[in-house]
This record gives structure tokens, C-alpha cells and sequence, in this order.
């Protein structure tokens, strides 16, 4: 008889303010699941897919796509992280919007739009925009009562640059407690503004304004973010720390992203943000499994006093 007790103790099991979340259209507790988000970046010019997904039937192709191979929420930006030229709120919105439309027609998948523009927001949740995902920690703070007001999820990160700016050779005396308070500092600010505790996400924004070695003491130390008390989120996948600790480039780092998925997870993650889903969905469910938030699909190996075949394949004649 397996004892989760005992079993849980090898994996950090944070006190959640609020476990279960309730989306638009499902509910996760977060105390027995860590969602996948499946990233959707319809920009010409975006980190890893080098604008595969800029076309829209092709960014609502890889977002339906997405939820088939098991993902839990698909998050939509139309701008990327990096520095570069601004772009206009029309703009953004002319390539998210459309893409949360079709997804939100055909799915109850918890979706998010990825911007840092209340403009953007509004005309996001009108599209159908479960949550927004806020990269820049509120560097614009009117988002936060535009969320308040539609009473949708926000997503807090840390970031120190202003919006697609560089922030050369940055420096912390202690990263993790650093980025833990900044987190704390931007959730009061946005129950302030009247975001409900239970609509509240963070992320300590894994390589953003951040060197390999800080990333991956975040990546390690990730029990102190998930200790705030809000579903955190580890945004992971195929990112220069995986490359510059492994020296990969970045079509080479799905097996990196699982492995720092999987670390964060255990220590307390409840959001995994990745490129490669269903890779990703299977290290997750297995991860649940083994914590015993789940059921096995089948048990069959050594469950019989016969030799039985495994599942698939044929008996030994």
C-alpha cells in the first residue's frame, strides 16, 4: 500500500491561498494538477519558432493542435519579450484577438493573451481571454483594474526593464528573495486594485532581465516562489539558460526544458509554460501520478502470479 504521505514528502506541496481556480469554462485545483500552457506567439519575429505562427490560420492551426496533444490553457501574445521598436495597441490586437476567438469557439481550454497593454486586455477578454499574462510585473499599473474589473486571472512577472527595453548585466545580492518580494509587492498592488486573491497567478520570469546563473538559482530555490501562496508559473521551455547550461541550440533543448520543468514542478510549480506540449502533458500527468493525485491508465506489470505480457505488446510464444 503506498503511503502519499510519505511519498509527498519528496516534493514540495505549497499552501495555496486559493488551490482551486475557477476559468470561465473549467476549474483546476491546483493542489492535484500542474497545467501546461502551450505557447502561441503570433509575431514575424518570435524567440523560437522564428515566426512559423505569424500567419493566422497557422497560429490557430499550432493552438488547436495544442489542445489535442493535452494542453491545459494556451497563452496568445502578439509581441515578444525582447527589446525592439514598440508596437501599437491596434496592432497587437489585430493578431491576438482573432487567434483567442477561434480557439475560445472551439475549446473551453483555459485561454490567456500574453501583453502588458490595457488596451490590448480590454479587447482580449472581450475576445474570449480567460487570464493576462503580464511579463512587464505591471509596468503598466492600469492593467491591473482592467483585470479587476472583467474579474479574469492575471498572471505577475518579474521583469525590471521598461517594455521591450534592455537591462544590461544585471545584478542581485540574493535573486530569489529578490524576485519573491518584487512578487509580493506587485500582488498587493494589484488586490489593490481589486484582483481577487483566487485570480492571481506568478512567475519569477525565468532568463528575463536575469543571467544563466540566476535563472538557474530560481529554477532550483522554486519552493520560495511557490511559498507565496499563488499557482506560480515556470516559463522554462527552450530558454538561453537551458542553451548556455548545456551548450544547445534552441531546437536541441526540449529535453533541457522537461528536466527544468520537472525540477520546478517538484518544487512546487503549478504552471508549466512550453513549446513542445505533448511531451511536456506526459512528463506532467507523470508527475501527478507518481505524487498519487491521479490513477495510472492501467496497472498490469507484475499485478498477476502468471508472466502476463506488458500492455501492447504481444506474449512470448
Amino acid at each position: 500500500m503506498i503511503n502519499h504521505k510519505e511519498l509527498s514528502r519528496a516534493m514540495f506541496e505549497p499552501e495555496l491561498v486559493h488551490p482551486v481556480h475557477r476559468f470561465a469554462h473549467r476549474s483546476i485545483d491546483f493542489s492535484r494538477r500542474i497545467a501546461v500552457m502551450a505557447i502561441i506567439n503570433r509575431t514575424p519575429d518570435s524567440f523560437y519558432d522564428a515566426g512559423a505562427n505569424f500567419a493566422l490560420e497557422a497560429a490557430v492551426r499550432s493552438a488547436r493542435d495544442a489542445v489535442e496533444a493535452g494542453a491545459d490553457w494556451v497563452d496568445i501574445g502578439g509581441v515578444p519579450f525582447a527589446p525592439g521598436p514598440p508596437l501599437g495597441a491596434a496592432e497587437e490586437a489585430e493578431r491576438i484577438v482573432p487567434v483567442i476567438r477561434a480557439v475560445r469557439e472551439a475549446s473551453d481550454v483555459v485561454v490567456s493573451a500574453d501583453t502588458f497593454l490595457p488596451e490590448v486586455a480590454e479587447a482580449a477578454i472581450d475576445a474570449g481571454a480567460d487570464v493576462i499574462n503580464d511579463t512587464t510585473g505591471l509596468a503598466y499599473p492600469g492593467l491591473a483594474s482592467v483585470v479587476a474589473e472583467a474579474g479574469v486571472h492575471l498572471v505577475l512577472t518579474h521583469s525590471l526593464a521598461a517594455p521591450r527595453t534592455d537591462y544590461a548585466r544585471p545584478v542581485y545580492d540574493d535573486v530569489v528573495s529578490e524576485v519573491a518580494d518584487f512578487l509580493r509587492r506587485k500582488v498587493d498592488v494589484a488586490l489593490a486594485a481589486g484582483v481577487a486573491p483566487e485570480k492571481i497567478v506568478v512567475d519569477p520570469g525565468h532568463d528575463l532581465n536575469k543571467n544563466t546563473l540566476h535563472t538557474l538559482e530560481i529554477t532550483r530555490r522554486f519552493s520560495e516562489i511557490a511559498s507565496l501562496g499563488y499557482p506560480a508559473l515556470a516559463a522554462v521551455s527552450n530558454k538561453d539558460f537551458i542553451g548556455e547550461a548545456l551548450d544547445l541550440e534552441k531546437q536541441e533543448r526540449t529535453p533541457g526544458s522537461l528536466a527544468a520543468a520537472t525540477m520546478c514542478a517538484m518544487n512546487g510549480a503549478r504552471i508549466v509554460r512550453m513549446h513542445n506540449v505533448r511531451e511536456s502533458v506526459q512528463a506532467m500527468r507523470l508527475v501527478e501520478t507518481a505524487m498519487g493525485w491521479r490513477e495510472p491508465a492501467y496497472l498490469k506489470h507484475n499485478m498477476s502470479d502468471a508472466n502476463e505480457p506488458a500492455h501492447g505488446q504481444p506474449a512470448e510464444s
